[in-house]
């Protein structure tokens, strides 16, 4: 197994893992992004409002079309994204820069590059688990009427019977745009990790040997939560107005022409804070979520390469 392909698994099952923690926080966003009520709920009153109105269930509905496309998201992603890393670093040649990190530019073009491939393939799921989050479906049993939530299938289906095939790549301009987002959140990364390590290296006075010692690797959890969450935290208050355009195109609650009409529309009717609707659940969940996958996909990278190394040195030793 290549090194990209290590990196892609460590993503997905990271991805999975700080999704499943911090979902609640996910619908929540969502649903605010798309209401045009100005209801201004505290996450605590949007919380025990969904509760009170559909249960537990109700803040975990569209996890499942979620944690798909978590899993894809960041596979793809982490595969493209890691292995334009190492051409881009290979270019270099054996320079002492390159134990720690991509430069600005590199950073822009790994992301865009991952982004933009991962985008085009993932807007479908994106698509679905919007419409699970923010649509009801009326059901009636022993004369009660009641509204649930859609299965990912039932969602599938009403955006194939309404829209055709097409309706799976709503929102696919504000998609393609928000790919700045991991553009921003990585080349962000990646030179606060160039800020930390060449401050260790300037108190410790390192040689360029003991610069190759203080790599990517030796960053500790929380070295990694904290610039995770921080990056993560430039990226989401940068380009948030376009998530909900996004959110808003994805599940088709508004009958907007386009981006630049959708903003309009939204400026004139909601105000500027029509464009931040649900941005402090979104801000949460984001750098949480960003947080927890930077630590899970280090972990779970350094377990499946020790695992491929020792299944690789039994060959070895059998051969």
């Amino acid at each position: 197994m290549g090194d990209s392909a290590i990196h892609a698994l460590a993503g997905s099952v990271g991805g999975c893992v700080s999704m499943a923690l911090t979902y609640p926080l996910v619908n929540l966003s969502t649903r605010a992004a798309v209401q045009t009520k100005k209801e201004n709920l505290t996450i605590l009153e949007a919380i025990q409002e969904t509760l009170h109105k559909e249960g537990l269930s109700g803040l975990y509905s569209g996890l499942s079309s979620s944690l798909a496309g978590i899993a894809i998201t960041n596979g793809v992603y982490y595969a493209f994204y890691e292995e334009t890393r190492s051409l881009l670093i290979k270019r270099r040649g054996n320079t002492s820069s390159s134990s720690i990190g991509l430069t600005t530019g590199e950073g822009i073009v790994a992301g865009l590059i991952a982004g933009s491939i991962t985008t085009l393939v993932t807007n479908p799921i994106w698509t679905v688990q919007t419409s699970q989050s923010t649509h009801a479906v009326t059901e009636t049993k022993a004369g009660e009427v009641k509204k649930i939530k859609p299965s990912a299938i039932e969602a599938a289906k009403e955006i194939l019977d309404k829209d055709g095939i097409k309706g799976f790549w709503r929102g696919i301009g504000p998609a393609l745009i928000l790919v700045i987002n991991p553009v921003i959140q990585y080349t962000t990364f990646e030179r606060l990790v160039s800020v930390l390590l060449s401050y260790r290296l300037s108190r410790t006075g390192a040689t360029s040997t003991g610069q190759k010692a203080l790599g990517r690797s030796s960053l500790s959890d929380w070295d990694l939560f904290f610039l995770g969450a921080a990056s993560k935290l430039v990226a989401t208050g940068g380009t948030y107005p376009y998530i909900v355009v996004k959110s808003r195109l994805q599940a088709a609650t508004h009958k907007y022409k386009s981006s630049l009409k959708a903003i309009l529309h939204i400026l004139e009717v909601e105000g500027v804070s029509g464009l931040y609707a649900g941005l402090g659940p979104k801000l949460l969940q984001s750098v949480l979520t960003a947080a927890f996958m930077f630590v899970a996909q280090r972990r779970i990278y350094e377990f499946v390469k020790n695992l491929v190394i020792i299944a690789a040195q039994k060959r070895l030793a059998t051969a």
